[in-house]
């Protein structure tokens, strides 16, 4: 499932963004990649220690915190902590790569298994040329490019690659999560009878049915979850 999630961060919160990134001391985006992915990734990105990571971590996930589109369609158990890059100039691009199945976070040793991944669009696009997420689904990959603010949540699993910036910066925070509903199936499955019965409950009030489907959803937790 790709999802396009719009204004997880709003003005206000991309105003705060936009003044930490001028502040950002960036760094080889190798850092953080596995042993494939670093031979064709080619990006800055911000080293997990610094305070305007950190900053900038704490204002991303309490944004995801309050996004019930969020929850609905990731059902997170942990999210590794996010990491924020930024591609232009010279290092502007990254090729075809898998996400590793696991990560490890240096500072607490937690390990996350990566079943999804997202990227928050942190700048207009209109700030730069080329930089398309492309994420590979067998009929040539879909190129995604989103206003600031917006998120796609997308399968870790998937070939995906970022097309090279040729003019400007596209700055970005990124990362992964475990869901509480590992089956890929099951959790899309789940994020239809959610919105399902919002839509019902939006048209008809708390109807009859909308508490048996309401059941329904609840139930299919219980036997799918892992807390």
């Amino acid at each position: 499932m790709l999802l396009h999630i719009p204004d997880v961060l709003d003005a206000t919160a991309l105003a705060r963004s936009d003044a930490l990134l001028k502040q950002a001391d960036w760094t080889d985006g190798r850092i953080t990649a596995g042993s494939q992915a670093a031979t064709v990734k080619n990006n800055l990105q911000l080293p997990e220690t610094s305070p305007v990571a950190q900053q900038l971590r704490t204002l991303v996930l309490e944004a995801l915190s309050r996004n019930p589109a969020f929850f609905s369609a990731a059902l997170p158990k942990r999210i590794y902590p996010p990491l924020f890059n930024r591609y232009g100039g010279t290092a502007n691009a990254f090729g075809n790569h898998v996400d590793n199945a696991v990560r490890t976070h240096p500072a607490t040793a937690q390990h996350v298994r990566t079943d999804m991944s997202f990227t928050l669009f942190l700048n207009d696009p209109a700030e730069y040329d080329g930089g398309e997420l492309v994420i590979e689904d067998g009929m040539g990959g879909r190129a995604i490019k989103l206003p600031a603010g917006h998120l796609i949540l997308y399968p870790a699993y998937s070939v995906h690659r970022v097309e090279p910036v040729t003019r400007g910066a596209r700055l970005a925070c990124f990362s992964w999560l475990e869901s509480m509903v590992r089956e890929p199936q099951q959790r899309e499955l789940l994020h239809e009878l959610d919105m399902s019965i919002a839509a019902l409950r939006s048209e008809h009030g708390e109807t009859d049915a909308a508490v048996r489907l309401t059941s329904c959803y609840h139930n299919l937790m219980r036997m799918w979850a892992t807390v």
